[in-house]
């Protein structure tokens, strides 16, 4: 039973998320937990324990940058759908990432594509990411700074 552990957390969280304990729920959770990992085949990895520490600081040291990103750029949008001139200058900017896994250049492309006024279209086989904005006056400073903190992050958390 190579996969129980990741059965029995897999169905706990979707036995979680739909708040409902009753036996066919559990049984559809079992099948669904089931089909995920037949579908993934997630292969074992030995953990690298004085990484732990390091990787779980800088997943909180994202998750607030993230948040903090989320505000000034919520309200960085609202000010300018509220503007009764409407100052926008939208466009497409190449954001260039360093990322070497694709789980670090898919966190950054979400963390990117979650900020308001902010989406990424597509990303190259280079891994740079093409995303619109909705102001892209001066972007290229404010997006490489912002980019490569992120890829910091990511990094330290994922590598």
């Amino acid at each position: 039973m190579r996969y129980g552990w990741s059965i029995f957390f897999l169905t706990l969280i979707y036995l979680v998320l739909t708040s409902n304990f009753a036996l066919n729920n559990i049984v559809v959770g079992l099948v669904v937990s089931l089909i995920v990992l037949l579908l993934l085949r997630p292969q074992p990895e030995a953990i690298e324990w004085q990484r732990v520490p390091t990787a779980v600081w800088a997943s909180i040291k994202y998750i607030i940058r993230l948040m903090l990103d989320l505000l000034v750029s919520g309200v960085q949008v609202a000010r300018i759908v509220l503007s009764p001139k409407m100052p926008i200058n939208p466009g497409i900017v190449a954001i260039p990432t360093t990322c070497e896994s694709d789980l670090s250049r898919a966190l950054s492309a979400h963390a990117i594509t979650l900020t308001p006024g902010e989406m990424v279209v597509e990303i190259a086989e280079d891994g740079t990411m093409y995303t619109h904005m909705l102001d892209a006056t001066d972007a290229d400073q404010h997006v490489k700074e912002a980019q490569e903190l992120r890829e910091t992050m990511l990094q330290k958390i994922f590598n």
